[in-house]
């Protein structure tokens, strides 16, 4: 079974390449580009600066490399290097906790949040939401040794039973939603969330499918048990409040991302690479 390693040693850390696009620069954009042409304002001028939980493999998360070297990783990341690309900007990738990127993209002090992403209503109160780039699913996920328990979504309703749920995820609400007699208890990353599952803490949890089945291929003992309805499926990038220039910007982008085949090339890598050696987690 192959287990996700977690590196704390200082030394590697600070080998780390955190930003995809290097460090700021207070670089003017060039007249010729999207960015310029569509007069889109950044929170650092010549740079699209994008915050994201690197806990939610294929969306992103860390590789590991032959040498060792942790290295963002998954299709939110190569997505968001396409779209600075396309604009004619540079990339800086903040990571951070799930629910602090939808804080910074909402105080603005991010251009944009891509880390899977549901365009729900409450979010919509903190962001704009660009086209959906990605349809996934959510899945109810216990472990194989209490798969039986769980028939239907109706079984996850017992109080007797302690159901997890990323903070500030749509699993939160998906979760008082199916199961409002149990313990929700709420996690700020789902790599805690998959280890209090494995030792018995937690009786199910509700996660987005593509990361429950990434998750799955590592931890051969945990089980996807249940689909779970959700009208608003699908993955969105979320935009500072009121930057249109920046969403139309990014709908571009995406547009001919999915038309011009990258999309799909970038969710087969992630895949590959997340059934591999892999962080998730923030580093420190």
């Amino acid at each position: 079974m192959k287990k996700i390693t977690i590196l704390l040693l200082a030394a590697l850390i600070c080998m780390v390449p955190l930003f995809a696009g290097g460090a700021k620069e207070n670089a003017a954009v060039a007249s010729d580009t999207v960015a310029a042409k569509l007069g889109i304002k950044t929170v650092t001028p010549g740079v699209f600066t994008v915050a994201t939980s690197p806990d939610f493999a294929p969306y992103e998360f860390y590789s590991i490399g032959a040498d060792g070297t942790p290295t963002l990783a998954g299709f939110d990341i190569s997505l968001a290097q396409y779209i600075a690309d396309y604009l004619g900007l540079k990339l800086e990738i903040i990571p951070m906790d799930f629910d602090g990127t939808i804080m910074e993209v909402q105080q603005k002090n991010v251009d944009a949040g891509m880390a899977g992403y549901s365009p729900s209503p409450d979010r919509a109160e903190a962001m704009e939401f660009s086209a959906v780039y990605y349809t996934g699913g959510q899945s109810f996920v216990t472990t194989k040794a209490n798969a039986s328990k769980f028939q239907s979504l109706a079984d996850t309703n017992n109080a007797k039973m302690k159901i997890g749920a990323q903070i500030g995820s749509i699993q939160v609400g998906l979760a008082q939603e199916n199961s409002p007699k149990a313990d929700i208890v709420q996690l700020s990353k789902v790599t805690d969330i998959i280890a209090e599952l494995l030792n018995g803490s937690l009786d199910g949890a509700y996660i987005e499918t593509a990361v429950a089945e990434s998750y799955a291929k590592n931890y051969t003992d945990l089980a996807i048990v249940l689909p779970v309805p959700y009208d608003q499926e699908g993955s969105v990038v979320g935009i500072s409040k009121g930057n249109l220039a920046l969403l139309e910007g990014v709908n571009q982008a995406i547009a001919q991302a999915l038309s011009d085949g990258s999309m799909g090339k970038f969710i087969e890598q992630a895949n590959e690479l997340a059934t591999g050696n892999i962080i998730e987690g923030l580093l420190n």
